[in-house]
């Protein structure tokens, strides 16, 4: 299957169907290089008036493949994830869901100039604070804040290893409604090593997250 009609790697844009383009994320890793059997889902960054809109086009989606998310990174979390929570029903509760179907999005690696796939099958997005627990919180000025305290985002790792051990952390993944898809596609390549502790009573799932 013929996945992009056009590939414009160094300005990060996919030009799709009806002449409409996608700028897609950028992150320096590749998580997932290669996605087999899939159907692509755009959300498209448009305009009418003042306001800013969240297009979606799913009408070449079939719901027993991996799906392709390509999200324009110019829109903001607020309009893409209750796009997101509905489209993960309609899969979900599709007749002919394959259970083994997985889902994507998709960006730039801006390194080597190829294209890369972040899994999210199973997150479940939350527009809501959490109630319990401890709160990593990634704002849209590129800062992260642990229970309101700001920590250098290289040392976040290291600052949550070093929590006391006198009880359990249940640590929850928070980001800022208003940070762009394109700022939060870099906040999940950088996560994807935060889940390692040496401290064995902290649990921080970013399956779980939390956007307001």
């Amino acid at each position: 299957m013929k996945y992009f009609l056009g590939l414009l790697l160094v300005f990060g844009t996919l030009s799709c169907e009806g002449n409409k383009e996608i700028q897609l994320p950028k992150a320096d890793k590749t998580i997932v290089a290669d996605v087999q059997e899939h159907s692509p889902i755009y959300i498209f960054f448009k305009v009418e008036g003042k306001d800013t809109i969240a297009e979606v086009n799913r009408k070449n989606s079939i719901s027993s493949t991996n799906w392709i998310f390509n999200i324009d990174k110019r829109l903001p979390l607020h309009l893409v994830i209750p796009e997101l929570i509905k489209l993960q029903a309609k899969k979900e509760g599709s007749m002919h869901k394959n259970e083994a179907s997985k889902n994507y999005f998709s960006y730039a690696n801006e390194v080597k100039k190829t294209m890369a796939f972040m899994p999210f099958t199973m997150v479940k997005f939350l527009m809501e604070k959490p109630k319990t627990g401890a709160v990593v919180y990634f704002t849209k000025n590129n800062k992260v804040l642990v229970d309101g305290f700001e920590v250098n985002k290289e040392e976040l790792k290291n600052y949550l290893n070093q929590l006391p051990d006198l009880k359990s952390y249940n640590i929850n993944f928070c980001v800022d409604k208003n940070c762009s898809f394109d700022d939060y596609l870099k906040v999940l390549v950088f996560s994807e090593n935060l889940n390692v502790f040496t401290n064995k009573l902290i649990e921080f799932d970013i399956q779980k997250q939390f956007i307001y």
